[in-house]
């Protein structure tokens, strides 16, 4: 799986502000901001910032993907909680 990239940051006062290519991904203020700083200073900062933002990946989207469950198929939600209760 490749390493992370394209992520940026811009501190604004006590607000950082996490862009992915060029697109804000996450916006951090106060103490959240000052722990991600914290964070980013002493570790890969392209790995950091994916893991903020939740952009992390864990290798397991394929796997999800092909379960029976996520295809799809044309049934909506499969019958739950469609239509009224009453």
């Amino acid at each position: 799986m490749p390493a992370p990239s394209g992520f940026q940051y811009e501190q604004r006062g006590d607000t950082v502000v996490i862009t992915h290519h060029h697109r804000t991904a996450a916006t951090l203020r106060g103490g959240r901001a000052q722990k991600f700083l914290a964070e980013v200073g002493s570790g890969d900062p392209q790995l950091v910032m994916a893991r903020w933002t939740g952009a992390y990946r864990f290798g397991n989207e394929r796997t999800a993907r092909e379960h029976p469950r996520n295809r799809g198929g044309g049934k909506g939600n499969g019958g739950r909680g469609a239509g009224r209760r009453g």
